[in-house]
């Protein structure tokens, strides 16, 4: 469950930003987050469903001034002007199409809805893999 990723070349990465109501907390949704993705893992992870691998990340809250290229990312009274939400949900597939289908089945449309009860808005961007690698 806490295990490493080993993520394929010709994999796409889905990335999903999730924005919680206000008052919810991380506490509030780790039961839901939990369940979701051991739905996913359990019912698409096969070369049929095309899951290889996630990852959830809470928002720690920086920003790195060094990496972003519009300077500086806060504005003057010191709030964000990045909408980062509070959840990064990160899941790699070997197709964008075995994405969709697992996504438009009801087993996991009951779980994102559980999920969505708690929040404001999600947005799921798709990228394909353009490098990877580590140090030598």
């Amino acid at each position: 469950m806490f295990g490493n990723v080993e993520i394929p070349f010709d994999s796409v990465m889905l990335f999903n930003v999730v924005k919680l109501r206000e008052g919810v907390t991380i506490d509030d949704v780790e039961m839901a987050l939990g369940e979701m993705c051991n739905v996913v893992k359990n019912t698409y992870g096969d070369d049929t469903g095309g899951f290889i691998a996630g990852q959830v990340f809470k928002n720690a809250g920086f920003i790195s001034n060094e990496g972003s290229m519009t300077g500086s990312t806060t504005r003057e009274d010191g709030s964000s002007i990045v909408d980062s939400g509070d959840v990064a949900i990160v899941t790699y597939w070997r197709s964008f199409d075995q994405h969709e289908k697992s996504h438009a089945d009801v087993v996991f449309k009951e779980k994102f809805s559980a999920l969505a009860t708690f929040c404001d808005q999600s947005w799921e961007l798709g990228y394909e893999l353009l490098w990877q690698g580590g140090p030598e």
